[in-house]
């Protein structure tokens, strides 16, 4: 066996670098709206462009893994994650950032699968779960320190910053990779024939219906044209499950559909996902131009959500060990739901504890979904379909996350619109259309309890951990 420590780093380097990012931007929002003159509904697309590229591309993974082997793919995943981030710390418009953030989305899609699949792959079961144990401390890491690090950056350095961060990690990981990875190089490679049709009209189906949602602030007289986005969604969606219906060797397999307690899970992730990350996206905004806090308050502001999040994970997989999911995932939602009514709620001159009593509540919740859903997810299916439940699982998640950072964005929009029609000045308009915001997030978590009654009553059982890959 190859050095462990150095192989744990690497894989850690580039897996933080990525879930830094994933948290690190969302708190200079406010910064690049204002200094690139922009909306709301425009600026979204710094995190919506990226969740859409990282969505479109994981279906990849599997496949590339197979043709060029894990090595290449780990290098080439953080080569062009690190381009990507340089392209995004020069850049000078609002386009320009959308389309550095793509390109950094297509090395930061396959990360974290790749890792885990390398994981897998090089450690023996007996010491499996230690490291995944501590690789997974590194993943939690990146999230806790991103808010606060990006705020620190952003007040003092600028936004670029938070893109420059990436560069030396990015560099460091590939040394060590080289270093203490090479003989990965060995790995036999399987030439797996490429579903081209079923990528191509899966890829329609998740750019037009993603598109189709961020454009329904911008129809004007033209409401056909959003129509047109949905429609063109709808018929490659049909054409994707016809096709892979009669397919044995497509991305997915259909059947797995038939299984309730699998779709339910699948329902509860994707409306946690589109309220947390709208309301994720639009919460910089509430605590820097309404409350008046600056970059970096606001980032500390945010880091006790994600240390509540750290300590609750391994406790809700505790219970999940010994009781069913369905009942923890519950108490998540409503915990959930009720952070998201309290954050409509705050206004100028709230209290900082306020603030930070509704951060706990939102940690605590957020740590009795994580663990027990992902166990539902992999529970509710049979051992052969693991991967394909997972996957599936990922993709779901960002998907529905992209989608409620555009959905929230035109809620916000619209009802800023509606507010100052009605007189209101533009401070009280943007107050009140946050708070609505914060409020359909609210209720999206609330719809999300039925599909969770119909979760697997089945307690947490031991998961081999190659389908991740």
């Amino acid at each position: 066996m190859e050095s462990k420590p150095g192989i744990l780093i690497a894989l850690m380097l580039g897996t933080m670098m990525a879930s830094i990012d994933s948290s690190i931007v969302n708190i200079s929002l406010p910064v690049m709206q204002r200094q690139f003159d922009v909306r709301v509904d425009d600026v979204q697309w710094v995190v919506t462009a990226y969740m859409m590229a990282f969505s479109i591309f994981m279906p990849l993974v599997s496949w590339l893994k197979n043709r060029i082997g894990f090595f290449n793919l780990y290098i080439a995943c953080l080569i062009i994650f690190t381009f990507g981030s340089a392209l995004c710390s020069l850049s000078e418009t609002l386009e320009w950032l959308v389309a550095s953030r793509i390109i950094q989305a297509i090395g930061g899609g396959a990360l974290q699968p790749t890792v885990m699949a390398i994981l897998t792959y090089i450690f023996p079961p007996e010491v499996r779960g230690r490291m995944l144990g501590w690789w997974g401390f590194g993943v939690m890491l990146g999230p806790a320190l991103g808010p606060t690090l990006g705020g620190i950056l952003t007040e003092h350095l600028g936004w670029p910053s938070i893109f420059y961060i990436n560069i030396p990690i990015g560099i460091a990981a590939i040394v060590l990779s080289f270093a203490y990875m090479g003989f990965l190089r060995k790995q036999p490679r399987v030439k797996q024939k490429f579903d081209t049709a079923g990528f191509a009209l899966l890829t329609m189906f998740l750019m037009s219906i993603q598109v189709g949602v961020s454009r329904l602030e911008k129809t004007g007289d033209h409401p056909w044209l959003v129509l047109s986005y949905f429609t063109v969604a709808g018929l490659s969606l049909a054409g994707f499950i016809l096709w892979e219906n009669r397919r044995v060797d497509g991305l997915y397999d259909i059947r797995i559909f038939r299984n309730v307690p699998f779709v339910s899970a699948l329902l509860v992730t994707s409306a946690r996902s589109a309220a947390l990350f709208g309301g994720v996206f639009l919460l910089p905004f509430l605590l820097q131009q309404h409350l008046h806090y600056t970059e970096m308050e606001a980032g500390l502001l945010l880091l006790p959500a994600t240390a509540t999040i750290a300590i609750m994970m391994p406790l809700s997989g505790y219970w999940v060990d010994r009781h069913n999911p369905r009942g923890i995932v519950l108490i998540g939602l409503a915990l959930l739901s009720v952070t998201m009514v309290l954050f409509g709620r705050l206004d100028v001159g709230s209290a900082t504890n306020a603030i930070i009593t509704a951060m706990l509540l939102r940690g605590v919740g957020l740590g009795c979904l994580m663990t027990p859903i992902n166990v539902a997810t992999v529970n509710a299916v049979k051992r052969d379909w693991i991967t394909q439940a997972s996957s599936l699982n990922s993709l779901v998640l960002q998907v529905s996350g992209a989608i409620g950072v555009a959905l929230l964005s035109v809620v916000h929009q619209r009802r800023y619109a509606v507010y100052i029609g009605r007189g209101y000045t533009e401070t009280v308009s943007e107050h009140l259309s946050l708070q609505d915001s914060f409020y359909v997030s609210a209720a999206l978590l609330v719809l999300a309890m039925v599909p969770a009654v119909f979760l697997t009553n089945m307690k947490g059982r031991p998961v081999q951990t190659a389908e991740a890959g």
